[in-house]
């Protein structure tokens, strides 16, 4: 079952790949890894010249804006809005940037919950969304930190790339994180912690397994964004992977259908009403 599942990845043809800030910034300063941005760049261009379409959900607004001043970490809200909108322009002209160069046109699109939640807002998404790829384009996505606060915050860009793909009817979703997958426990503090390769049922118990932490996403703690964005995915008829993104070539291994990463297999609920998965963040 395994093998089979994987297998049928790399004939996956409308992919969304979310990749947070840590993947895209150096440890030790905060400041844009541009090799690491190049290779993620090239990965997505040479997929395009596959003819797959594929949509590229980025953090990293507020961490480039924070370089661009020469401040410190931002700590009230105007402050992290005002570093996003600094930020979100210079993340896109690198992108475009490095897109070009690879003879690619990269677009921007800034979400906010409203966004999806109100109907006539959803459905102009859904169509901007299959134009852009219509028309041979790389969507790159992110939360509209600027005008966002708390009452319409999507809350993490694991749960924003999950929407994304049930809104656009994508069939896979690799989350590239600071993580080698799903584990039953957390692996730096048990030693017996097993690694969990596929999950094809999305129990109760393995949901509170996911518990909220605010350290490192390493093991079953801070894996909770992560499982509702399987929820999403999966129930809206879309494979899920998350992988380690230290490596941004990772995507090929996952595309060929190596065993890497945690696979959560789609399960199409006949039911799913993004509406309503809405309400629940």
């Amino acid at each position: 079952m395994g093998n089979e599942a994987r297998k049928k990845l790399k004939d996956k043809k409308r992919i969304v790949i979310k990749i947070g800030s840590s993947s895209l910034t150096h440890p030790e300063t905060g400041d844009l890894n541009l090799a690491k941005i190049e290779k993620l760049v090239r990965v997505i261009s040479d997929l395009r010249g596959m003819k797959k379409e594929v949509v590229l959900v980025s953090s990293g607004a507020i961490a480039v804006g924070r370089q661009a001043l020469g401040c410190q970490k931002p700590t009230t809200v105007a402050e992290k809005q005002a570093y996003a909108a600094i930020g979100q322009a210079r993340l896109m002209m690198v992108y475009q940037k490095l897109f070009s160069e690879y003879n690619q046109t990269s677009a921007q699109v800034l979400l906010t919950k409203n966004n999806i939640v109100e109907n006539v807002s959803r459905e102009n998404a859904k169509n901007t969304f299959d134009e852009l790829l219509k028309l041979g384009t790389v969507p790159i996505v992110n939360e509209n930190d600027t005008v966002s606060t708390y009452e319409i915050k999507f809350g993490d860009n694991d749960r924003l790339s999950a929407i994304v793909s049930a809104l656009i009817e994508a069939d896979l979703l690799i989350l590239l994180s600071d993580i080698d997958g799903l584990y039953s426990d957390d692996p730096k503090k048990n030693p017996d912690a097993a690694f969990i390769s596929q999950v094809d049922e999305l129990s109760d118990e393995l949901m509170s397994m996911g518990k909220s932490t605010t350290g490192s996403d390493v093991g079953i703690g801070g894996m909770s964004t992560k499982l509702r964005a399987a929820r999403i995915a999966t129930d809206s008829g879309a494979d899920m992977v998350i992988a380690n993104g230290d490596h941004v070539e990772i995507i090929w291994d996952i595309l060929s259908g190596s065993e890497t990463g945690t696979l959560f297999t789609a399960h199409k609920n006949q039911d799913f009403v993004l509406l309503d998965y809405m309400k629940t963040i």
